[in-house]
């Protein structure tokens, strides 16, 4: 990821999006893998989404509420590339960075929450 794209969060969620699209065309095609991967294909790719609908909140309730939505996709979508993992299904080292840029994710949209309820 450039410099550039590390401070602006729509970019971030939008990779982050698509790379858990690029998982999930990378498992095995097994139910198992398949009911996992569409799991985290949901979750990952609706975290971007929220962001977008918290930057046209007419309210800072409006704009947490939006935040955590996808704060708590971002926690759904960690346990279920966690269980990628625990089930044998994809080895952690491929995903260090998603967990990576999940975490961080995490973070940032946690200090936004915080931020919004100070200002209100």
């Amino acid at each position: 990821m450039n410099k550039e794209h590390r401070f602006d969060l729509r970019a971030r969620t939008k990779g982050f999006a698509l790379a858990v699209l690029r998982l999930y065309s990378s498992l095995p095609r097994t139910t198992e893998a398949q009911i996992l991967g569409k799991q985290v294909l949901r979750s990952g790719t609706s975290v971007g989404a929220h962001y977008r609908e918290a930057t046209r909140a007419r309210s800072s309730a409006e704009f947490v509420s939006k935040i955590q939505g996808g704060l708590q996709e971002l926690e759904e979508t960690v346990y279920w590339l966690e269980l990628l993992v625990e089930a044998g299904i994809v080895d952690r080292s491929q995903l260090c960075d998603l967990f990576q840029e999940a975490e961080e994710l995490i973070s940032i949209f946690v200090s936004s929450v915080k931020t919004a309820r100070k200002s209100r």
